[in-house]
């Protein structure tokens, strides 16, 4: 494995410029997440360091090795995509063999049998070695994929939202079982998703990319709680943060160049109001049994809030909106402190 260096690289298609200038290292390691909607420059990210298309400008340093304008086959990366991509008419053992039979990567047959059994073993998939890749579930054949671009130990492996095709009992067990394997190995991974909960969970760092440019990098933690502007802060958290005029919340302090007030769910208290006469209301309720998600009007502008499912409140009560931690942002959308 080895670092993975990004320097203010560029690629335009036409006059549709994809990635804008971007600089971002992903360290020995690592499991960096790129984030971001469909169109945000993500994927071709990934095949910039994959050697499939070549920057406009920047450079891109793979182990030290400046590889900008190498061939994909000398950089010593890996590739899973969305779709499984296995050889349908070959068993699940020779299509994990596959990279290490290579006339590049010609290896032993003993070392190729050993290196399998560690890589099945932690796949969880020992007992399908011998079946053909077309006998397999979703989630089993996108686990040989996923096993297809680790054995041979690649610098980096690259991961094109690999579990999007999957439902979603499936996604949820295999970002556990991949989150796993990546660090049993010590791997250095780039994966790219437009899923949040992906990118929280399996993150060392997360990339939130918008338009070709790379908005902000941090840990999960660090993005969710300290985003750097509004956009940002749409990308993370379930239900969205609430954006909202700051003319709504005349007692709350915020700095002079603030315009909308960004309100996390958990970031507010809502209490049955005092006077009838309270300007926000309860419209809709959400019971998700642990939890409830009041869904409230206040002067025509909808607020979502999570609350205990126990406050006896019911649709069309009046209530009172605290916030606790109120994020500030300008007219630009960018963050004020």
């Amino acid at each position: 494995m080895a670092e993975t260096r990004l320097k203010s690289v560029a690629k335009s298609f036409g006059t549709r410029q994809a990635v804008n200038d971007l600089s971002l290292t992903i360290g020995d390691g690592e499991l960096v997440v790129l984030l971001g909607p469909t169109g945000a420059g993500k994927t071709t990210t990934l095949r910039l360091v994959a050697g499939l298309e070549t920057p406009d400008s920047g450079s891109v340093m793979i182990g030290g090795i400046d590889h900008t304008r190498s061939t994909p086959a000398v950089r010593d990366v890996t590739f899973v995509f969305q779709q499984y991509s296995l050889y349908p008419h070959l068993s699940v053992y020779d299509n994990l063999a596959f990279p290490l039979r290579s006339p590049v990567r010609r290896t032993p047959e003993a070392e190729i049998k050993r290196i399998i059994g560690q890589v099945a073993a932690m796949l969880r998939i020992e007992d399908k070695l011998a079946s053909r890749a077309t006998q397999l579930s979703g989630g089993q054949m996108q686990r040989v994929a996923i096993g297809r671009a680790l054995v041979r130990r690649p610098a980096i492996a690259l991961l094109d939202e690999p579990l999007s095709s999957l439902d979603a009992k499936l996604r949820s067990d295999l970002r556990i079982e991949l989150k796993r394997i990546q660090q049993d190995l010590g791997a250095t991974m780039l994966y790219v998703t437009h899923d949040q909960v992906e990118a929280m969970t399996l993150a060392n760092r997360i990339g939130v990319m918008d338009q070709g440019q790379l908005v902000q990098v941090g840990t999960p933690r660090e993005v969710y709680e300290d985003p750097a502007n509004a956009y940002v802060a749409t990308r993370l958290g379930s239900p969205g943060i609430n954006l909202l005029p700051r003319a709504l919340f005349p007692n709350v302090a915020t700095p002079p160049e603030a315009i909308t007030i960004g309100a996390r769910t958990e970031h507010m208290t809502v209490r049955r109001a005092r006077r009838e006469t309270a300007a926000a209301r309860v419209k809709w309720i959400e019971r998700l049994g642990d939890q409830n998600h009041l869904h409230i009007d206040l002067n025509n502008h909808a607020i979502v809030s999570l609350v205990e499912p126990d406050t006896g409140l019911n649709v069309g009560d009046a209530v009172d909106i605290e916030l606790t931690r109120p994020l500030c942002f300008d007219r630009a959308g960018e963050r004020v402190r």
